[in-house]
């Protein structure tokens, strides 16, 4: 998606991206072309901030990353929703 600038200057329009989307991720699943990494801001700023507050891993951080791991799934679950695999 571009949106469109006029110059003062000049009639001519100038082309400005958005850096949030591109046409190289437009799918049925995700027709506004959202980046991986702008997409579900929701369920990756809780789990980030989970990792943050209690570890990502059991094996390096003990049984309080468990409690990260439904907002993990749900982040999952928003990814795949916009056809994003991981």
């Amino acid at each position: 998606m571009a949106a469109q600038v006029e110059s003062l200057s000049s009639s001519r329009a100038i082309t400005v991206s958005n850096p949030d989307t591109s046409s190289k991720h437009v799918s049925p699943l995700n027709p506004k072309g959202i980046k991986p990494c702008c997409a579900c801001p929701e369920t990756k700023a809780a789990r980030d901030d989970c990792f943050f507050n209690f570890g990502h891993s059991v094996e390096e951080h003990g049984e309080s990353a468990k409690k990260c791991e439904e907002l993990v799934r749900r982040h999952r679950e928003c990814m795949a929703s916009l056809g994003f695999k991981i």
